[in-house]
């Protein structure tokens, strides 16, 4: 839906044939917040506790979903250099025989990236005394981060240039995280003469 609206607001069902793909993160996660939102609401909860309580652990649920990914042989990475040790051909989506280029495992990448090293950071910090929301910025900050350097090694689901540099559509929608987190970051630590750290 993000990637091609326009064909799936003329062909709506596609939006629910899921086997096909087409699970995106940055979808998931506004839906994410949207089902946050009304639980926070509903419950009687600050929505910014609920998102700072829930964000350590997406990390390795993502990191679970990339590594099915892999298995699964899907998001297929760009070609690699024939002298990468871990370059791996990878089946054709047809279901016959391989590509016929090395390619980087990149569900790989971003499992162990956008997923465990997110979370390797995360986790310590969330530990720690903290403002409200600190921890959900953190978290959305460091996998726009890490979302936008892992595209440069998946086959984008389109690509464009911007400044005559080439950008995908993963890193287009991981910018307005970044500088969302960044804001979010700034407004929570400019309140600590006015609220207490949280431990």
């Amino acid at each position: 839906l993000f990637y091609q609206p326009g064909y799936f607001f003329a062909n709506p069902l596609e939006i629910f044939k899921v086997w096909k793909g087409g699970m995106s993160f940055h979808g998931g996660f506004l839906g994410v917040l949207i089902a946050m939102a009304l639980w926070a609401r509903k419950s009687k909860r600050n929505i910014l506790d609920v998102y700072d309580f829930i964000a350590p652990m997406v990390p390795l649920g993502y990191a679970a979903g990339r590594l099915g990914n892999f298995i699964n042989h899907e998001l297929p990475g760009r070609v690699a250099d024939a002298s990468l040790p871990w370059a791996m051909r990878w089946p054709n989506p047809d279901g016959i025989g391989y590509l016929d280029t090395l390619r980087h495992p990149s569900p790989l990448y971003q499992m162990l990236i956008d997923g465990i090293l997110v979370f390797l950071i995360l986790w310590p910090y969330a530990r720690k005394a903290r403002p409200r929301l600190a921890v959900g910025a953190m978290f959305t900050l460091l996998y726009g981060c890490a979302r936008f350097f892992t595209e440069w090694f998946r086959v984008p689901d389109w690509e464009t240039t911007v400044m005559g540099l080439p950008i995908t559509s993963g890193q287009v929608l991981s910018l307005p995280m970044i500088v969302a987190a960044l804001l979010m970051l700034a407004w929570a630590y400019s309140r600590d003469g006015k609220q207490a750290l949280r431990a």
